[in-house]
């Protein structure tokens, strides 16, 4: 998954195509790309010099390169879309990654989010549940010369146990509750962002930071849209908790 009264449509990013292009980031001006992020509350200086260094170009569809510098979802293939660069920014920004610390994605989509937390933490795993989508992903990352992230395809619901603990969590997808096994990989001062609620019409952005007595306080920031997380688990869940 807005923010102080806006509601913004989110699609977790599922597909990259491997085939990069020279970026296209000269059609628009530096100075209007940071507007939207500006409005969306986002400063952290190491994130937006993340956004700046990345180019969005070399994970979207051929057609779609042109419209790179725009903040917009744009389809990445297989049904998908990758979300617009100022809700990625703001959720990087409320995971607050330091220079150290080790990171968990579920939902690495075109690898878009992935190259970010590469510029931002030392350490990145990212898991996405569809095999082809993860490879693609890889090759993406590989293509830009990011050796840190590590990605894999499988379900994000159990997390990637032989990595933890994470410092930071981000799930791409929305959820009916909190998954246990992400809660449990979390570290002690880490924080966890996820889009939680009743339906993927009732989600809030949630911010979820593990105390040193092991309990979890959330912040919830505002409300999304994100499409279902998936997998046995999740569905599990939603079942459970009756999802419209």
């Amino acid at each position: 998954m807005n923010r102080l009264g806006l509601v913004l449509s989110l699609m977790p990013v599922s597909a990259g195509l491997a085939d990069a292009a020279p970026p296209v980031r000269s059609a628009q001006p530096p100075s209007a790309w940071k507007q939207p992020f500006e409005r969306l509350g986002v400063r952290d200086p190491r994130v937006l010099a993340a956004v700046e260094a990345v180019p969005r170009d070399a994970f979207l569809e051929p057609e779609q390169r042109r419209f790179a510098w725009e903040d917009r979802p744009l389809p990445i293939g297989y049904g998908q879309t990758t979300s617009q660069p100022s809700l990625i920014a703001f959720t990087l920004q409320a995971a607050k990654p330091g220079p150290s610390c080790r990171a968990l994605e579920v939902g690495t989509g075109c690898g878009y989010q992935t190259a970010l937390l590469a510029k931002l933490c030392p350490h990145v795993y990212s898991i996405d549940i569809v095999e082809p989508l993860a490879e693609r992903a890889k090759k993406n990352l590989e293509k830009l010369g990011i050796t840190t992230a590590h990605v894999k395809a499988g379900d994000g619901y159990l997390g990637w146990p032989d990595a933890a603990p994470f410092d930071v969590i981000i799930v791409a997808a929305g959820a009916s509750r909190v998954p246990q096994p992400l809660l449990e990989q979390l570290a002690v001062g880490g924080r966890l962002v996820i889009p939680v609620g009743d339906s993927p019409d009732d989600l809030s952005l949630d911010v979820l930071t593990k105390q040193k007595n092991g309990s979890v306080t959330t912040e919830r920031l505002f409300p999304v849209r994100f499409v279902p997380l998936t997998g046995s688990h999740a569905e599990r869940d939603r079942a459970d908790s009756g999802w419209r």
